[in-house]
């Protein structure tokens, strides 16, 4: 192999490293090297550092944590009383957590299009798919949706308030004062049986797809429920605990959401009568709007007078590239 000198003559390479220090290098061993490095480092951070692998919650799983709860909810579904049973867009035709802004009514125009009936979803139709093999079951059905209305809304209201001092007998199943409750008793038997076998979380998220993993009906079940919640507010993972960025524990998770949920934590957002249409009734339409302005004011940043030029007045720019300048109006002294 020949080299070119500097005035176009040939130098082997032999002549061209002579005198250059050099050291036998086994790069393949040192590649290793550094990877085996970086994943032993990476399993140690891993096992101090990340956040605790916190089962899923799952409708089984309450159901046998808080049967009582999960009793007193599936009760609420069946009465109509829950937070679902009349929330509104995009569930269904209610308005109970319905939020606008003057003119602006997006849950409204784009109306119910995840349908969701809180009776008859979660409980009813839930009840007959078990009622194969189970004649009383099927009896308890046949009575309860062949009574009047009202004799339905006395039968779940006496049950509901029963609840609020119900205890598990030996069973395990759920006991009340005794009362006249109508079929309501054995349907919520049939109902906390199937919570515990798995088999409603199974009814609740059968759909059209091959793939089950639409979870909103659980989701929705759970969240009427004071057990989910309740798991939240011992996680920290709130929204007045500022949960959107938590992980489970005392973890961060996704810190750069801070922005969205520290407007949750400050008035209008939090505040009962608020401000100018914003209060917490419509938080979430309201930081959502805010978040969009800001955007939008931070892309027109360059065409705005005034704003544009905070640079100037406010040099900190050249405070943190001092140096840089500094070198710059050395080079422009420095003769050539």
């Amino acid at each position: 192999m020949r080299m070119f000198g500097t005035t176009g003559s040939t130098v082997d390479k032999e002549r061209y490293y002579r005198g250059v220090a050099m050291a036998p290098y086994d790069l393949v061993k040192e590649v290793t090297i550094a990877l085996v490095a970086i994943l032993v480092l990476v399993l140690v951070l891993s096992v101090v550092l990340s956040s605790p692998d916190v089962p899923s919650v799952t409708i089984q799983s309450w159901s046998k944590a808080d049967p009582v709860d999960f009793v007193t909810t599936a009760t609420g579904e069946l009465a109509g009383t829950t937070t679902v049973s009349s929330y509104g867009p995009p569930y269904n035709a209610g308005s109970g957590s319905v939020q606008s802004w003057g003119f602006l009514h997006p849950q409204e125009w784009f109306g119910v299009h995840v349908r969701t009936d809180a009776q008859n979803d979660f409980v009813l139709e839930p009840l007959r798919q078990s009622t194969s093999g189970d004649t009383e079951l099927a009896g308890a059905l046949h009575e309860y949706t062949a009574a009047s209305s009202d004799r339905q809304t006395k039968w779940l209201t006496d049950y509901t308030n029963a609840l609020g001092n119900a205890s598990l007998n030996s069973a395990g199943g759920i006991a009340v004062a005794k009362g006249d409750y109508g079929p309501v008793p054995l349907l919520m038997d049939r109902m906390l049986r199937l919570g515990r076998s798995g088999g409603l979380d199974a009814l609740l998220l059968t759909s059209s797809h091959f793939y089950q993993t639409d979870f909103t009906r659980p989701l929705l079940f759970m969240d009427d429920g004071g057990y989910l919640p309740g798991l939240a507010q011992d996680q920290q993972l709130t929204g007045s605990q500022w949960g959107m960025m938590n992980e489970t524990g005392r973890y961060p998770g996704q810190a750069w959401l801070w922005l969205y949920t520290m407007w949750y934590q400050i008035p209008p957002y939090n505040s009962d009568h608020g401000v100018l249409g914003i209060s917490s009734a419509n938080a979430d339409l309201a930081v959502i709007g805010t978040m969009l302005a800001l955007s939008v004011l931070l892309l027109l940043v360059p065409f705005i007078p005034g704003l544009r030029d905070i640079p100037r007045w406010i040099p900190i720019h050249r405070l943190i590239w001092r140096r840089h300048y500094a070198s710059m109006r050395g080079n422009l002294r420095s003769p050539r």
